[in-house]
């Protein structure tokens, strides 16, 4: 796939992970490269920028068979942001779909 594809829409699937229930990194980053080849620290720095932005908090939450692991909620700013770039996106696939159709 191409990776401009790929940067574009990145932020957007780890919102909509976010958006169901709240995640551990390592969960969001598999399940996105189950579908899109990426590369296991991609979602990472944009887990940290959503964070910086307050997007998103973290919280530990303790393993009965491990460390504690960081999770990741969608705060009330992340959830605009899902909508607001979820709606851009399917107004640009609509866009993208008219000119392939042409």
């Amino acid at each position: 796939m191409n990776i401009q594809f790929k940067k574009g829409v990145l932020e957007l699937l780890v919102l909509a992970m976010l958006k169901k229930s709240d995640q551990y990194g390592y969960d969001i980053s598999d399940a996105i490269s189950q579908k899109i080849s990426i590369s296991a620290g991609t979602v990472y720095p944009i887990l940290r920028k959503m964070k910086e932005d307050g997007l998103v908090t973290t919280y530990l939450s303790e393993e009965s068979s491990g460390p504690a692991r960081k999770y990741y909620k969608l705060t009330p700013l992340g959830l605009k942001k899902y909508d607001s770039l979820s709606k851009e996106w399917v107004s640009f696939m609509s866009i993208t779909k008219q000119f392939l159709e042409e």
